[in-house]
């Protein structure tokens, strides 16, 4: 199936989920969900199946607050079962995967991008729209987009003085590979992040969630030796400006709220429920 077909299924699903989260309460049917998208239940089901591998039923066990406390009272994996979960083949490759990550220097973060040259481009993922740019050193900014005009602005207020090219070069084309299911040939992907020391140490954080799982801003502050900066983390986390490589959707309330998400809550939801599936089944 192709990305472009995984995105109009990942609009499908959002507004499905959307649908359930305002009338779960009724317990919405498999054709009353269907009959909101204007589609017939063999089709709604057909293209869910399609996108994510399992029934809707079974889909929706997995963004459900109860299935999202189950995952948070799951601990103590070993760093190769961290690395089958993810579906690589060894904690090499894990390795490899999370990520070469690279502050900005004082005068790059402080100067507003004097100097840096910032390819960008736009590509479709199984979630939506993206925008991605990368310096010389590495992925800068990945977003996921609703309007292509706003999010290159959104880009250039975080880099005023940087010079812009539209370009895909081979950092994008690394990164965006992690959207596809075969990881085999997935490169190390490098990032090169404009943030302040507190938030390079939370981003870095982020990077040790398992793929599947999910974790708590209070786990993520004492993690960094801060455990009682739960807002402050909440906050950091909220800043990220890398979409889905450096997984912010897997940070959820101590409740198992699912919390919010700077690029949609649905999303959020739709990405976890997605990630729990695809390792449940296995």
């Amino acid at each position: 199936m192709s990305i472009a077909n995984k995105e109009f299924h990942y609009d499908k699903i959002a507004k499905a989920i959307a649908y359930i989260d305002a009338n779960f309460k009724d317990q919405p049917s498999l054709n009353e969900i269907a009959e909101h998208l204007g589609l017939s239940p063999f089709h709604f089901q057909r293209l869910f199946k399609d996108w994510v591998g399992i029934s809707p039923k079974k889909y929706l066990k997995f963004i459900s607050s109860n299935y999202a406390k189950s995952l948070l009272k799951e601990s103590n994996l070993t760093l190769l079962d961290t690395a089958y979960e993810t579906g690589l083949s060894g904690t090499s490759r894990l390795h490899d995967l999370f990520i070469s990550m690279e502050g900005m220097t004082p005068g790059e973060y402080k100067n507003g991008g004097v100097n840096l040259i910032i390819n960008y481009s736009f590509a479709t993922s199984s979630f939506g729209n993206l925008i991605v740019a990368s310096t010389t050193k590495g992925i800068c900014h990945l977003a996921f987009v609703e309007d292509h005009q706003s999010a290159f602005t959104i880009l250039q207020a975080k880099f005023p003085k940087a010079s812009f090219h539209q370009n895909s070069d081979k950092f994008q084309q690394d990164a965006l590979y992690i959207f596809q299911n075969d990881w085999k040939q997935l490169n190390e992907i490098k990032l090169h992040l404009k943030g302040t020391e507190f938030q390079l140490k939370v981003w870095e954080a982020l990077l040790s969630i398992p793929y599947g799982k999910v974790s708590t801003y209070g786990t993520i502050a004492q993690i960094i030796d801060r455990p009682k900066a739960s807002r402050a983390v909440g906050t950091a986390i909220g800043n990220n400006p890398i979409a889905y490589l450096i997984p912010c959707h897997r940070v959820i309330q101590k409740n198992g709220n699912i919390g919010g998400y700077r690029w949609n809550p649905i999303r959020k939801k739709v990405i976890i429920g997605w990630e729990a599936s695809k390792t449940k089944a296995k």
